[in-house]
């Protein structure tokens, strides 16, 4: 273990940006990290915890890091906790409308928002409201709107955003299908995501949705609930010795194939930009689509949406089905219409599949983080899908943990700071190709 002790020097103390960094760097190591001052010992990972430690200009606080890196992150840690981080510049405060608000979103990004030399120096307006053509014009007075997945930021919205004075749309997410960017470039509207935040938190949710459906968990939790303990209904397969196959190798892709790796499954991939590396690790082989779709005993889709010819749309439409096994699972935590959803209803009935995994799907829009237990829903998708007892459903959930929260909200703050500080946005600023 290694372990130094500062004070801090810091005049406003560790306040939110600071704290953020920290939590930032800490998230990335194998080590634990923790932080004591005033009594109090946290888990230098937690960003919230961070600042709860309430530590002031003056504070004594002693850091010690335990683990397989803590020799090599011991003087960047130093670094970062005992560095003073106020600037002599300070720019206006960059106000945002964040729309799409829900409770937790203003459990991570609420504590961020702060004003002031060395802080984010941002004010965060929070609406429940999704952004709509409807509501785009809650935005006046804004420099910028925070967006999530289900808002629609389409060439309408963003004439309505231009007018309003909107500068800078932060995507809170890494997808960005729904914002139009040529009509951001025409408007010289900055657009700005979160590329990566927490790809073990959707990996690990792939997985867990897929075993599920797999050992039918979902009707075997509903059967005990009821008394009934008989295992029909309920039967599943080894994944052991199975093939997998990952369409999409970026960060979630490869987490994916590390744990089917680890259920002892031969995986194979396909990627139209291959990452040999990884290839050259033996994590798995690429192979062709075509090859991919008829071989794998279990399908998990990590790759973007991307409309137009030779993109990414119903990349599973009804000629990809028919190529799979009969037998074979099928999971997606990327985006809803790679999979045509017809098809895949139609595959369904004619008793395809030992089980299907959404977490997302065509249609799902209007039912994307929203209570609607007390409407029917007779005629959607979603009805249909729920009718087949080796399919599983969840809302949009995989990144939502507290891990890829907390990546999310500090990626977010620090593109709204570089954005009123003049600064390029690196990677993180989406362009018109």
């Amino acid at each position: 273990m290694k372990s130094f002790n500062c004070v801090v020097e810091n005049p406003i103390g560790i306040h939110a940006r600071p704290a953020a960094l920290i939590a930032r760097f800490c998230a990335g190591l194998k080590s634990s990290v923790t932080i004591r001052c005033n009594n109090k010992t946290i888990n230098a990972k937690d960003v919230l915890q961070i600042l709860s430690l309430d530590a002031k200009k003056g504070d004594s606080l002693s850091v010690s890091i335990e683990g397989p890196e803590e020799e090599s992150a011991f003087e960047q840690l130093k670094d970062i906790v005992c560095t003073d981080c106020i600037e002599e510049s300070q720019d206006s405060v960059l106000k945002i409308a964040f729309f799409n608000t829900k409770d937790y979103d203003r459990l991570f990004f609420s504590r961020l928002a702060e004003e002031g030399p060395g802080t984010y120096n941002i004010s965060l307006d929070f609406l429940e409201s999704r952004l709509t053509l409807e509501t785009a014009a809650l935005a006046r007075g804004h420099d910028a709107i925070c967006i999530f997945v289900n808002d629609d930021a389409s060439s309408e919205v963003i004439d309505v955003l231009h007018e309003e004075g909107i500068r800078l749309i932060l995507l809170r997410c890494a997808g960005f299908n729904n914002v139009d960017l040529e009509a951001c470039k025409k408007y010289d509207i900055k657009v700005a995501r979160v590329p990566a935040y927490s790809p073990y938190a959707v990996a690990e949710h792939a997985m867990a949705i897929i075993q599920e459906a797999n050992r039918r968990l979902h009707r075997a939790d509903r059967k005990v609930r009821e008394n009934n303990f008989a295992l029909s209904g309920l039967l599943g397969v080894d994944l052991h010795n199975k093939v997998c196959g990952v369409v999409g190798t970026g960060k979630i892709g490869e987490c994916f194939a590390r744990i089917a790796k680890g259920y002892g499954m031969r995986v194979i991939a396909w990627d139209a930009f291959p990452n040999r590396a990884l290839e050259e690790e033996g994590l798995f082989t690429y192979v062709d689509l075509d090859e991919l779709l008829s071989t794998s005993d279990l399908i998990s889709l990590h790759v973007p949406l991307i409309m137009g010819e030779g993109g990414t749309y119903h990349l599973i439409d009804e000629k990809a089905i028919a190529k799979m096994k009969d037998t074979v699972m099928l999971v997606n935590t990327a985006r809803g219409p790679l999979i045509d959803a017809q098809a895949l209803i139609d595959a369904l009935k004619q008793g395809k599949f030992q089980a299907v995994a959404l977490d997302v799907y065509e249609g799902e829009d209007e039912n994307v983080y929203t209570d609607r237990s007390d409407e029917a829903l007779p005629h959607s998708i979603t009805a249909r899908l729920q009718m087949f007892p080796q399919l599983v459903l969840t809302s949009h959930q995989a990144f939502f943990t507290r891990e890829a929260m907390q990546a999310i909200a500090v990626q977010t703050m620090e593109n709204a700071r570089n954005f009123n500080q003049g600064k390029d946005l690196g990677s993180a600023e989406v362009k018109v190709k």
